[in-house]
C-alpha cells in the first residue's frame, strides 16, 4: 500500500508540475505578446498620425496655390478665401508635422529643408497676392509663371510624397506585426490549453489506475485475512472512503482546473474579434472612416483589449492557486509522521495565543479544558496545523453581532482514544453543508472572506493521517462544534495498520 500511494503521489505531482510549467509559460507568453501587440499598435497609430499630417500639409499647400492662381488669373477676390484659409491652417499643420515627426524614429525626413522650401513658397505666394491687391496683376502673374515658384512646389511635393510612401510601407509592416503577434498569442494559448487538457487527462488516468490498484489490494486483503473479519471490514471501509475521495479529487482536477482554461480560450477569441475593429481602423489607408468605425476601434483599444488581457490574467492566477493548493495537500500527505509525547493543554494554549489579541480586543474569550486527557502521543506539527486552522476559522467566521467565545474540551473515549471538541458561537454552518465544508475547494455560506476552500479539507487530511476522524455539528447562525477523535498513542496505530 505505501508503494502504491508513493507511486500515485509522485505521478500526480509530476502531472501537476507539468501543468504548472505549461501554465506559467502561457501566462508569460500571453503577457509578453500582449505587450508587443500594444507596442505595435501604438507605433501604427503614430505612423498614421504622421501620414495624416503629411497628406494634410500637401493638401493645404495645393489649396493655397489654387486660390493664388484663381485670384491672379481672374481678379475675383472670392479665390482669396481658400488661399487665406489654407495658409492659416498650414501654420498649425506645420507645427503638428514637426511635433509628430520629432516623437518618432521610424522614417527619416529632411524637416529643416522642407520648412525652408515651405517658407520660400509661402513668401512667393504672398508676394504675388500682395501685388495683385495693389492692382499689379501682370507683375504677380509673371512671378507666378516663373520657374522658381514651380520648382519649389515640385520639390515640396516630391519630399512629402516620398515621406507618405515611406510611411505607407512602415504602416504595412506594422499591420503585419500586429497580425503576427495576435496569431502567436492565439496559438500559444490554444497550444498550452491542449497540453493542460492532456495533463488533466493523464492525471485522471493515474487516479483511475490507482483506484483499480486499490480495488485489487482490497480483494487481496479479504483473501489473506478471512479469519480476521473485523479487521477486514475496517480496512474495506477505509478503502471505500479513499476511493470516494480519489473520485472527488479526479472531478475537482478535471472541473476546477478546466474552468479557468475555458475563460482563457474564450477571451482569446474576444481578442481576435477585437483585432478586427483595430484592423479596420488601421487599414483605412486614408479612406474616411465613419464615427461608428472609429468608436469601435477606440473601444477595442481602450476597453476590450485590456479587459480580455485582465480576464486571461485572472483566470491563469486562479488556476495557479488551485494547483498550489493541490500540491500543498499532496506534500502534507507524504510527510513522515513523528510521534512524540505532547502536553495537550500546553499545546492548545500556545496555539490559542496566536489569536488571543483578536478575540480579547473584541470582548471575546477562549477557554480550554482538557479534563483527564493530560497528554497523548502524536505528531506535533500535524496537531498544531489542525488546531491553528480551526482557531483561525473561528475568528474569520465569527458572528458580526456578538463577541467570539471559543471553547476547547477534551474527553477520554476508553483507554485508547480521545474526543476533542472545538466549539464557537460564530455564523454556523447550514446542515446541508456539514460534509461539503471538508471537501477540497468547497465553501459554504456567504463568500465574503478570502480563501480557496482548502483549510478544512487540509484538516481532515491531517486528522486521518493521525488515525482519527473529524465531524461538525452546527446550525446556521448558531455557532459550530468540530468533534475530533484521535488515538492516544499514534505509534501503536501506525504499527497496527502496517504504515
Amino acid at each position: 500500500m505505501p508503494i502504491l500511494t508513493t507511486k500515485f503521489a509522485r505521478s500526480s505531482l509530476l502531472m501537476l508540475t507539468i501543468g504548472a510549467i505549461v501554465l506559467a509559460a502561457i501566462v508569460i507568453s500571453s503577457v509578453v505578446i500582449a505587450r508587443m501587440t500594444q507596442s505595435f499598435f501604438n507605433d501604427v497609430v503614430q505612423l498614421r498620425e504622421l501620414r495624416s499630417a503629411s497628406a494634410d500639409m500637401l493638401l493645404y499647400l495645393r489649396a493655397a496655390e489654387a486660390g493664388q492662381r484663381g485670384y491672379l488669373l481672374s481678379g475675383d477676390k472670392q479665390y482669396l478665401d481658400p488661399y487665406i484659409a489654407a495658409t492659416q491652417r498650414m501654420q498649425q499643420q506645420r507645427e503638428r508635422l514637426r511635433g509628430i515627426y520629432g516623437s518618432q524614429s521610424f522614417v527619416q525626413f529632411p524637416i529643416d529643408n522642407f520648412e525652408k522650401l515651405l517658407d520660400a513658397k509661402l513668401a512667393e505666394m504672398k508676394s504675388t497676392v500682395d501685388l495683385a491687391e495693389q492692382g499689379k496683376f501682370d507683375q504677380g502673374i509673371d512671378i507666378f509663371r516663373s520657374s522658381a515658384g514651380r520648382q519649389i512646389m515640385d520639390e515640396i511635393s516630391a519630399e512629402l510624397v516620398t515621406l507618405i510612401r515611406d510611411l505607407d510601407r512602415r504602416l504595412n509592416e506594422g499591420v503585419r506585426d500586429l497580425r503576427d503577434s495576435a496569431s502567436a498569442l492565439q496559438w500559444f494559448t490554444v497550444g498550452g490549453g491542449i497540453i493542460i487538457l492532456v495533463v488533466v487527462g493523464g492525471a485522471i488516468a493515474i487516479v483511475n489506475q490507482h483506484v483499480r490498484e486499490l480495488s485489487r489490494a482490497r480483494q487481496a486483503v479479504e483473501e489473506l485475512n478471512t479469519n480476521l473479519e473485523e479487521r477486514v471490514n475496517e480496512r474495506t471501509e477505509d478503502l471505500m472512503q479513499a476511493n470516494r475521495e480519489i473520485q472527488r479529487y479526479a472531478y475537482i482536477v478535471s472541473h476546477d482546473l478546466r474552468a479557468p482554461l475555458v475563460n482563457i480560450m474564450g477571451f482569446t477569441s474576444e481578442l481576435d474579434a477585437t483585432l478586427k475593429s483595430i484592423r479596420t481602423y488601421i487599414l483605412a489607408d486614408g479612406t474616411p472612416l465613419n464615427e461608428e468605425q472609429v468608436r469601435e476601434a477606440r473601444l477595442a483599444v481602450e476597453e476590450d483589449l485590456p479587459e480580455a488581457i485582465s480576464f486571461i490574467r485572472s483566470s491563469t492566477k486562479k488556476m495557479d492557486g488551485l494547483i498550489n493548493a493541490i500540491l500543498k495537500i499532496s506534500r502534507d500527505g507524504r510527510r513522515e509522521l513523528k510521534p512524540e509525547k505532547i502536553n495537550l493543554a500546553e499545546m492548545l494554549e500556545t496555539t490559542a495565543a496566536t489569536i488571543n489579541h483578536q478575540v480579547s480586543d473584541a470582548g471575546g474569550e477562549v477557554t480550554i479544558s482538557v479534563g483527564s486527557v493530560r497528554s497523548l502521543i502524536s505528531d506535533r506539527f500535524s496537531l498544531e496545523q489542525v488546531f491553528g486552522n480551526l482557531f483561525d476559522n473561528a475568528v474569520k467566521y465569527k458572528h458580526p453581532d456578538r463577541a467570539l467565545h471559543l471553547s476547547v474540551k477534551a474527553y477520554l473515549l476508553g483507554p485508547k482514544a480521545a474526543r476533542i471538541e472545538v466549539a464557537d458561537n460564530g455564523r454556523g454552518i447550514a446542515p446541508e453543508d456539514h460534509e461539503r465544508v471538508f471537501e477540497l475547494f468547497r465553501r459554504s455560506g456567504l463568500q465574503d472572506k478570502p480563501g480557496e476552500g482548502i483549510g478544512l479539507a487540509h484538516v481532515r487530511s491531517l486528522i486521518r493521517n493521525l488515525g482519527g476522524e473529524i465531524t461538525v455539528t452546527s446550525t446556521l447562525g448558531g455557532g459550530a462544534t468540530f468533534v475530533i477523535r484521535l488515538p492516544l498513542d499514534l505509534s501503536q496505530y501506525v504499527r497496527s495498520n502496517g504504515s
